[in-house]
This record gives C-alpha cells, structure tokens and sequence, in this order.
C-alpha cells in the first residue's frame, strides 16, 4: 500500500467517561482524515460523538505545542518557549532542590484519571520515577465512585459486583436510580441494552432530580428526588418490603449476615422513628403512595435490578445509599441471578483483570528502589488546597513545595477552585503535562507537552471491565515537540541519575504486560500479541451474560463471599469496630450538611447539583468546536424558581454561595424539580477581574469536603441564583 492511500486503524479513546469504544482511524498521507466507529461482528463497541470528534482535538490550533516555562503571574497564562533540555534540566534541578532542602514529601504527585485504563502510558509513569526517586507525598480518593467502592467492599467483601451489560434484557423491571446513560455511559453499550430492554416492555423507573435523556428514552415514569435523600426512599422501600412480607427471608438466612439489626432499625423497634413512606417522603418530597409503588414493583417482579453509578453517592454520606440499595438486592434475592443485579460498583467478573498491567509495573517499579524510598502518606483530594496553605501546622503530613501534575485537571475537577488558585499561587514549583492550556495548566512554572492515545501505541480495557480488550495502534507521528508522560519520565530519569527506570522498548512493554494479563484473566485462550496487535480488538466469546456473585449464590459452601462472615454482610462488624462517625455498622439515613433543612438554606435556598455533559469527559473537549455546537452549557432552573427571581430563558445569571461565583446563562425547564438547579460538569475556570467565573466551572461552589467513606461530595450544595 503506497503512503497515498488511506489506511483504517483501529485505536480507542482513554478518557474516564466509563466506556471503552472502537474508533476506526482513517489516515490518508499521515493525516488522520474522518473517525467512524465499530461495524464488526457481534457486539458492536459502538462510540459517542465526544470520540468520533477526536479529529478535531488532534489538530486542534490550541494544543500544546513545545516546553514552556511561565513568564508571568501563576495563573496568567504567559509563558515562553524553550527547549526539552532546558525543561528537563530545570524540572530535574528542581526535584533535587526540593528533595535536598525539605524532604521527599515536599513533593505532591497529582497524577489522575485524565488518561485511565491504558496499560503503558498511564499515570504511573510518574508514579514510578519519583518513587525510585525516593518517594513523595501522593493522594487518594475518587471524585466518582468513592461511595459506592465502599459500599461494594464493605457488603460483598469486593467490587468485582456487576453483571455484564447484556444482562439488561433479562430482568422484568429496572429501576434506573441517579444514572444517566444515555449521555454518560457507564460500560459501552448500555444504552442499547436499555433500549432492547424497553422494546420488550420491560417497566423502567427512572429516580432523579432530573427529567434526564434517559429518563426520556427508556422510563415509563419519572420519580424527583431531593439531593442528598436516595438512602431515606431506599429504607422506606425496605420498610414496605418488610411489613408487607415482600421480601425473601430464605434467601436472607442462607446469603446474608445482620439483617435483623437492619430490621429493627427501619421498624423503629431499636428506639429510632420506624422509617416509613410517610416518613420518607418528608425527606426526599417522594410521596408516600410513590414508594410504596416502587417498592412493591420491585420485589414482585423478579428478578429486577437497581442501575445506578455514583450520583446518589456523591453526597455528604453517600456511601450509605450503596449500601441502603445492595441490601434492597439482597432482601429481594436479585444477586447472583440472570436479570438481577447487586447494585454496587459494577466490575463485572470477565475479561482482563485490572493488575495485568499495573502488576507487572509495581514488579519492575519495587525491584530497585534507592533506600529509604517510599510513598508518604496519602492526601485526599478534597484536602489537597487545604494542605498547602496549611502544611503540618494545620495538621496535614506534609509541608508542600512542589506540586508535579499529569492527567489531570485539579484547579477545574477537584472541589473548591477558588482555594485551589490561591493554594497553588503559594507553591515554590509545579510541573504540569498538558495537551492544552488547562485551567491548572496556566498555573504551571514548567509546562510539558503530551501526545495523544493517536501518537502512540497501548493496550486498553473497560474502566469498569467487561469482555474484551482494544490494541491502540499508533495512528500518526507525535505532533510538533509532544511527548508521552513515559518519554518524558524515561529522559528526566536519566537527569536524575536512577538507573532502570525503563530498560524495554514500547512494544516489549506491551507485549510483557499481554503476556501477564494471560494469567489475570478467566478468559481464556487470549490471542497471541502479534494477532492482537493486528486485529485490533478482541472480544471474549461468551454464550450468555456474566453474572456477579453466580458461585457464591449456587454453591456458597465452596465459595463463599470474600468477607468476614462469608456472606453478605448487611451489618459490618468491622465499621462497628472502627466505630467512625457517619459510618455506622448498617446502612442508616444520615442527614447531609448543605440539605434542605440546613440553616443556610435562609441564605441560600437552593440545593445545586453537578452532572456530566455529553459534550465533555470531565474537562476534557470543553475547548472543542463541534462538542459546543452539541450542547449549550446553562444552569437548569424550574419555572417556579424562575418566577421568584424573575429569570427568563436564555438570561445571563449569577450562580453563587460563600465560595464563589459563576455567571452562566440559565434554562428554565420543567426538566428539574423545584427547589434544585443543576450544571453540568466540567466546563473550563476562568475568572475575571472581580473573582467571578466565566468559564461556568461548578467546582467553584463546592464545599472541598468528603464524606466519611472518602466520597466526593459533588450533589451536597447549596447556592443561590439571581439575575446578572
């Protein structure tokens, strides 16, 4: 074939959106030319419109096109060209002057989930150099699914916990609960097992604050539902189940461990109020008769399932809703089954397990350390700001100098970007790779460009798991000076002076990690590399939908669940150990700081939730053209609370709380309950002169707070919004 011709390559998108797609490349004279998606046999891993314009990020005039140092304010954006040497030699200079004159823990390795699911070119490039460089201070903690792996870890003992996808069509009735896949996909192709499932007259319940596209495409009834409350409707649920004799209490005495303490909790008969519709619908505005509906439906219609991600979770005791909906399952039996589900974070038991490639990295990373390396203790990432302007004497582990930041996008993603400006201001030195010029790239002192998954070959697997796996070929030569993260690690590990760093090239790298993933998978036989590589994708056969939990439920004597008990455990006898505040051994409704009955509520009246976009993956794409045709970026007001306010469709307003402000222009869509506004995430910071955003970045009204799990408190909120 001559260079003239076009040529078709199969690669996929990275991004943490949840799915993992085949974008079908086409490439004519080096030049990527159109994306089309996946036409093959079987399942189709059909993509969304935010990977098929990948084109136009590729070659975007924006990217980022060689090193830069800063010229002028943090956060200016000014910077000046200079040479990858200089770049290396000034970021090499500076970790060893930050290691010298502190410690290694003066160094915070920010490194996210902007690229995620990739074996090889990934956060631990990074993750691996300034361990062998003697360690720093790292961070933990999820902004989308914290609660729920909890939840999951807690009650079933892992998070290997969901069905596969296909599974969908099998149940009789589906409660879609705070999950929008229809924009935001989870595993790819939900959507389009949602839609059998309708076209076979399944009953799909939708419960959301929001009338969402999903809530439009496949629900026959939408329920509202006030933010903060899933885990009242939940245990008011468990209360109909339980007096009506709905539940099933074989399967609760042979599979599950504590369910009468949970009963007598949601009876009332250990000295709390019984947790009744009644009382439920004071809490989430769901009327009483409503969940009794929902109740009855799903425990009469087995097997049934309960869909949900992390919204509900996302709130200030998020992690009690998972658990409040896992018991639910349990109570019903829908575990272990076809067409049931245990509602809990969604790694369903196939295909390539996680460690394949981290495995392999972790060995090569630990077998020569320096002495005394190590990771220090970790920051969450709702504490980061915190941490700098405080240090140990606010009682953090650390005094930060340096922040070193790749795949990631903190001052927009992480809570709080008002602090996290004024945090970052305050640091000797941040390094930031970036394909773009971020909000948190224009705080940067070095800045380092980064190829795209287009300029580089990888191997990538579902973020939540699932039958098959993508080669990512390399489409074209990495544009103008770009680099990937691993490049760039590999050459600062040579200024540094740590041997061993990286010892293969990128095909003995991909093709060790493929020969380790053959032993981490039950899914066997897997293709030789060479075929895999040139096929491009690889789907695992298999004759009917992957059930979570199967062996335990069909043969519990020889497979029990992985947790204290061996079952499921309802009552944790662990948490009541650990005995921490807002963790409580069963799952309990808690009320939320920043809820409707909050004092604050008198200045701020209105609960504020964020939502994915379908023109983003978090902030990434919130700079493309097409992506903005796609969807305009406005706050969604009820016309009740348009009216007080006097706000009409299309007004420019302010949206604002103690912590900042944001203008925005506002829809006013009977698509939202009263009471609640809501913005979807992602959109670029960008202050002007008097601190308010223009850029419509949510994160500037979040309280930077976790819930007691970790959880990442993006739904606990409230603001008020007036005209401009």
């Amino acid at each position: 074939m001559s260079n003239n011709s076009e040529k078709t390559i199969i690669s996929s998108c990275p991004h943490d959106c949840g799915g993992r797609c085949v974008l079908k490349v086409h490439v004519k004279d080096h030049i990527i030319t159109k994306i089309e998606t996946d036409d093959g046999e079987g399942t189709q891993l059909r993509a969304c419109a935010r990977g098929r314009a990948y084109r136009q990020r590729v070659y975007s005039p924006d990217r980022l096109k060689y090193p830069m140092k800063r010229v002028g304010e943090r956060g200016e954006g000014k910077f000046k060209q200079i040479s990858w040497d200089e770049a290396l030699n000034k970021v090499s200079s500076e970790l060893i002057r930050i290691k010298e004159t502190y410690s290694p823990e003066a160094i915070l390795n920010i490194s996210y989930s902007g690229n995620t699911g990739t074996f090889l070119h990934n956060q631990l490039s990074l993750f691996r150099l300034l361990t062998m460089f003697g360690g720093f201070t790292p961070i933990w903690g999820s902004a989308s699914f914290w609660g729920s792996l909890f939840s999951s870890e807690t009650t079933f003992g892992t998070v290997t916990a969901g069905h596969t996808g296909d599974d969908i069509p099998n149940a009789k009735y589906i409660i879609l609960w705070g999950w929008n896949p229809a924009e935001t996909i989870q595993k790819t192709n939900t959507a389009h097992y949602l839609s059998l499932a309708k076209e076979t007259g399944i009953k799909i319940v939708a419960i959301d604050p929001r009338f969402t596209d999903s809530a439009a495409a496949f629900a026959d009834q939408w329920i509202p539902i006030r933010p903060g409350t899933d885990t009242a409707m939940a245990i008011a649920m468990a209360y109909v189940m339980i007096t009506e004799n709905l539940y099933d209490s074989d399967f609760l005495e042979k599979y599950t461990y504590g369910f009468d303490k949970f009963e007598a909790y949601v009876l009332g008969t250990d000295d709390t109020p019984p947790k009744t519709p009644e009382w439920a619908e004071t809490i989430t505005g769901v009327k009483a008769e409503t969940i009794k509906q929902i109740a009855r439906q799903y425990a009469q219609n087995k097997p049934s399932k309960i869909l949900t991600l992390g919204a509900p979770g996302r709130t200030a005791f998020g992690e009690q809703f998972h658990r409040a909906l896992s018991t639910l399952s349990a109570m019903t039996g829908n575990i272990g089954i076809h067409g049931g589900e245990p509602a809990a974070f969604g790694l369903p038991p196939v295909g390539l397990h996680p460690a394949a490639g981290t495995g392999l990295i972790a060995r090569k990373m630990t077998g020569n350390l320096p002495e005394g390396a190590r990771q220090r203790p970790a920051l969450h990432i709702t504490k980061l700001w915190d941490a700098i302007l405080e240090g140990k004497n606010g009682g953090y582990p650390a005094d930060i100098k340096m922040a070193y930041i790749t795949n990631g996008n903190p001052v927009n993603q992480f809570m709080n970007s008002n602090k996290a400006a004024e945090a970052l201001k305050k640091l000797e030195t941040i390094v930031v790779h970036e394909q773009f010029m971020t909000p948190t790239a224009r705080y940067a002192d070095i800045l380092l460009p980064i190829n795209t998954q287009f300029e580089r070959n990888d191997i990538i697997r579902p973020w939540q798991g699932g039958p098959y796996c993508i080669y990512m070929n390399k489409v074209i030569d990495s544009l103008y000076e770009s680099k990937s993260d691993l490049e760039i690690c590999t050459d600062l590990a040579d200024k540094l002076g740590i041997n061993g760093y990286n010892d293969l090239t990128e095909d003995e790298w991909l093709r060790d990690f493929w020969e380790a993933a053959k032993d981490l998978t039950d899914s066997k036989p897997l293709p030789d590399y060479d075929s895999f590589k040139k096929e491009g994708v690889f789907k695992i056969k298999t004759d009917k939908p992957v059930i979570a939990f199967e062996k335990q439920i069909s043969d519990p004597e020889n497979n029990p669940f992985p947790t204290p008990s061996g079952k499921i455990e309802i009552y944790s006898d662990k948490l009541k150990e650990r005995n921490t505040p807002g963790l409580p051994p069963i799952p309990t409704y808690i009320e939320p700081w920043e809820g409707k009955n909050d004092p604050l509520t008198d200045k701020y009246p209105l609960q504020f939730i964020s939502t994915h976009s379908k023109r983003r993956i978090h902030s990434n794409m919130d700079n493309l053209p097409w992506m903005k045709e796609l969807e305009p970026h406005v706050v969604w007001v009820n016309p009740v609370d348009a009216g007080i306010r006097g706000l009409k469709n299309g007004d420019r307003t302010l949206v604002f709380n103690d912590r900042g402000k944001i203008s925005i222009k506002v829809k006013v869509t009977e698509r939202i309950m009263p009471g609640v506004v809501s913005i979807g995430q992602g959109a670029w910071y960008r202050p002007d002169k008097n601190g308010i955003d223009r850029g419509g970045c949510v994160n500037v009204l979040l309280k930077d707070e976790h819930s007691p799990a970790g959880a990442f408190c993006s739904n606990t909120c409230l603001v008020e919004v007036k005209k401009e």
